[in-house]
């Protein structure tokens, strides 16, 4: 059988995954087709590809999600086959159908092979059919709850809530006692809702001590199928993979085969071809042991994580896919196959982790990733993180030849990633690798919630990085040029030349006095902690990076300026000063503690009070969906609703407020409206 590459391929998404695609394509010969929405024009994907193509607004509804817009873009450009990356409409099978009637390739599996796995339901029934080992639970179509509720007092607490449809964690609850089941009925089903436009679900045993083993399968067209070995992500917030790697730890070589012949069973129980991954749920709780495992889904697409394979195994899955989408055998046999070394994989997301890790939006006014590692990026310096889509930055991944070695190299260029511009989970993503028990080898489902407190430790600025600002914030550092009186700096007649700075750092306002002593040399006071002063030298130190000096101590710095801050990036992390207007007051309504405004621009799915109702600190008041999240938002504290000035669909933006408290027992007036 003769077959031939393609010339030309569109890709149907957006980000690092698009980029990711675009590397391996070009390295191939394939010119390649972006599309994007009016939010990403300026988006690197676009540049990078060799064509772009608008498809609709910012919503992905309007835009990524448009089946019908992007085949019409493929069929514009002369593209000859479709890659969906992962999202979107990768596991879509009528967009599969689709792509294959307008005379294209679609470069993934059969709609039928994705409908088969699509509902966890109807796929857990067919892998016991299989043979395939399958964690017990009820997937069955009822879905009332008095029978639901009824299954998970037969299957027994605690017991898991999940959407039929879809992935990523959305509309799944863990619950551990039956007396909060309705309500967690109601927030899955309401979040599957919103995020499959499928309201039912299944319920499991929750395992204890589980470990999230997936194996990576590829199946063709001729018959053939392989696992790829296994990934480990049970490093997970919310359900969803903060850190992967490959191989598993403590795996062994009869676990493996376990693993992925029944991973193969799997696969070719519905003549799956392309790239999948078979996810595992494992108990833990005594060693890795062939008879602990059970089949959770199957991922018809490529995954996130799957660089960590491509690291141990140096084969290139983006390759593989183009090359079975275009009617060829797999380039190599189960025997074939090999491991070497270890590979850990950190996902880079703007997001803080202080504040439940609530995605953010921002301006990237600098990114700087260090040597020795790979870096799967989908944003430069100068873009945009909006609230339209994941809040991915990049995906960062270390091979080493033991896994010790891998954790230490991804630790180590963890701290030297430089991100000005939004908040990010770096630093937390530093402390977690070397988080005890996951460097031992020990992960688990539960971890991450158990050492959460740990893990999450309030970045405060060192006296240096807080003095380097308030130099560059009086204005005294920016002198030079041919005027020899603009070469003198700034002078006084009588004394030193002083400036008094105000600045803020999370809230929090610290306000120096800065004083020219000499050429590049200031002393700070009021940065440090006892309120010392500080004498600090300045000098370029090339790369764009500034040495700073203090008693003798030189350190570079990196030194970002904007128009309302200042960033001063030191070892890795990125203290934001932000320069607080003059004559600034609260608003003239009320204390913060008066308001619960929205966290991020968003969707407002419930209002939950009423105004004249008594509220308690915690409890909860409105339910907004951002960026595929839910958020229930909580009182701030003890009161009455004074007013609630959204409605349920409403569209908000960053700080909107969405209730007013006024003093508990004091009467509304017209003033507190």
């Amino acid at each position: 059988m003769t077959t031939r590459m393609f010339s030309r391929i569109l890709i149907a998404n957006r980000g690092e995954i698009a980029c990711r695609i675009i590397r391996t394509a070009r390295r191939l010969g394939i010119r390649t087709v972006a599309v994007y929405s009016e939010a990403d024009a300026d988006a690197l994907h676009v540049a990078m590809a060799d064509e772009a193509m608008l498809v609709g607004a910012a919503p992905s509804s309007e835009s990524y999600l448009n089946g019908e817009r992007i085949v019409a873009a493929a069929l514009a450009t002369g593209a000859e086959a479709i890659h969906p990356g992962y999202g979107f409409l990768s596991e879509n099978p009528d967009f599969v159908e689709a792509v294959e009637k307008a005379g294209l390739t679609f470069i993934g599996p059969s709609a039928k092979a994705i409908r088969a796995m699509g509902l966890k339901d109807a796929a857990k029934r067919l892998m016991e059919k299989a043979k395939v080992p399958v964690v017990p639970g009820y997937h069955g179509e009822a879905q009332e709850l008095v029978v639901l509720a009824g299954k998970a007092n037969e299957i027994g607490f605690p017991v898991l809530i999940k959407a039929r449809a879809g992935g990523g964690g959305k509309g799944m609850r863990k619950v551990d006692d039956p007396s909060a089941f309705a309500d967690a009925l109601s927030a899955a089903r309401r979040e599957a809702r919103a995020s499959f436009g499928d309201d039912r679900v299944l319920v499991e045993k929750f395992v204890d001590t589980p470990r999230h083993i997936e194996i990576q399968v590829f199946g063709d067209t001729h018959g053939n199928a392989v696992y790829l070995f296994e990934r480990d992500c049970s490093l997970q917030r919310r359900h969803q993979k903060v850190i992967e790697e490959a191989p598993a730890p403590g795996m062994t070589g009869e676990m493996r085969r376990a693993m992925g012949e029944a991973a193969v069973k799997a696969a070719r129980s519905i003549g799956y071809a392309g790239a999948g991954t078979v996810e595992f749920i494992v108990d833990a709780s005594d060693g890795l042991k062939p008879d602990r495992f059970w089949f959770m889904e199957m991922n018809t697409r490529l995954q996130v994580e799957h660089p960590v394979t491509e690291m141990i195994t140096g084969l290139d899955l983006v390759e593989w896919q183009l090359r079975v989408a275009a009617g060829e055998p797999l380039p190599l046999a189960q025997e074939d196959l090999a491991i070497d070394g270890h590979a850990v994989e950190a996902r880079i997301y703007a997001e803080d982790p202080a504040t439940g890790f609530l995605p953010a939006t921002g301006r990237i006014a600098h990114l700087a990733f260090p040597d020795g590692v790979r870096v799967d990026a989908g944003v430069r310096s100068g873009d945009m993180i909006t609230p339209f889509y994941d809040p991915m930055i990049a995906k960062m991944i270390a091979h080493g030849s033991t896994r010790e070695d891998a954790l230490a190299r991804l630790r180590d260029a963890l701290k030297r990633t430089e991100i000005v511009g939004t908040v990010t989970n770096v630093p937390f993503l530093a402390e977690l690798v070397g988080e005890p028990d996951f460097a031992a080898g020990r992960p688990d489902t539960g971890l991450l919630d158990r050492k959460l407190s740990d893990l999450i430790r309030p970045v405060q600025p060192s006296p240096l990085a807080t003095a380097v600002a308030a130099i560059v914030a009086s204005g005294m550092a920016e002198y030079g040029g041919a005027d020899p009186f603009d070469a003198l700096g700034p002078w006084m007649v009588w004394g030193r030349p002083q400036r008094s700075v105000a600045l803020d750092h999370v809230g929090a306002r610290c306000d120096c006095l800065v004083e020219r002593l000499a050429s590049r040399e200031w002393q700070v006071t009021g940065a440090s902690e006892d309120g010392s002063p500080l004498v600090i030298g300045l000098r370029e130190a090339g790369d764009g990076l500034t040495e700073a000096e203090i008693g003798g101590h030189r350190r570079k710095v990196r030194i970002v300026r904007r128009e309302d801050a200042i960033a001063v990036v030191l070892d890795g992390v990125a203290h934001d000063f932000s320069l607080p207007l003059d004559l600034y007051e609260a608003e003239e309504s009320g204390t913060a503690g008066d308001i619960l405004a929205a966290p991020m621009p968003g969707i407002v799915k419930q209002v939950l009070v009423s105004p004249g109702d008594a509220v308690k600190a915690g409890q909860p008041l409105a339910i907004m969906e951002a960026m595929k999240m839910e958020l229930t938002l909580s009182a701030p504290r003890d009161g009455v609703v004074g007013e609630v000035p959204v409605e349920a669909g409403a569209q908000v933006a960053d700080g909107a407020v969405l209730v007013r408290l006024v003093e508990k027992e004091r009467p509304i007036s017209e003033t507190d409206r």
